[in-house]
């Protein structure tokens, strides 16, 4: 997989991450650098611990089916890509609260990496550098994170939704060309 690849993947993961640190912002009261930080430190690391957990469960069962990785490849990036567009265009709006307590951060940041893990069973399959991913997959999550978090203080939660629909497409359109390739139907560039 070439470094945009992994960038397309790194983005599309980091979307629920990026709409959940709007939320944050939003609810902050007064912005600092240190706020900002813990947030992306929280999503940024568990957005590149959930893939390795993903690759090495993948390893595991890697063997037994070689033959169809390329379907599963494709299945799970559209099956998490079609739940972040469904998300993104739920009518019922997120509350959160301005806390950054161990408890409620650990949650959040679970809850918004587990697509990661999917996605680091498919890098097992599609034999990744999981070293480089999940270092990659971290630092962009922490800066569209610490990103988001200022956009939710300025700007409200205008582009939550249209974060999650991004991410998802994206995330979809790599399980399409994962398999296009792997059939050899067409060979893409990136």
């Amino acid at each position: 997989m070439n470094l945009f690849s992994l960038f397309l993947i790194a983005v599309g993961l980091s979307m629920d991450a990026f709409a959940v640190s709007i939320c944050k912002g939003l609810a902050m009261k007064k912005l600092s650098l240190p706020k900002i930080c813990i947030v992306g430190l929280w999503f940024g690391s568990f957005q590149a611990i959930m893939p390795g957990i993903g690759f090495l469960l993948g390893n595991q069962f890697e063997k037994y089916i070689t033959a169809i990785d390329h379907w599963i490849a494709f299945g799970l990036l559209s099956l998490i890509g079609i739940s972040m567009i469904r998300e993104s265009l739920a009518k019922e709006e997120n509350s959160t609260d301005e806390s950054l307590d161990f408890r409620t951060m650990f949650m959040l940041a679970v809850a918004t990496s587990i697509d990661a893990m999917a996605v680091g069973i498919t890098f097992a399959f599609l034999r990744v550098s999981i070293f480089r991913a999940v270092c990659f997959i971290g630092c962009i999550t922490f800066l569209l994170s610490c990103i988001g978090v200022k956009v939710g203080h300025t700007f409200g939660t205008k582009y939550k939704a249209k974060a999650e629909l991004t991410g998802g497409i994206i995330l979809i359109l790599l399980g399409v060309k994962i398999l296009l390739e792997h059939l050899g139907i067409v060979h893409f560039p990136i």
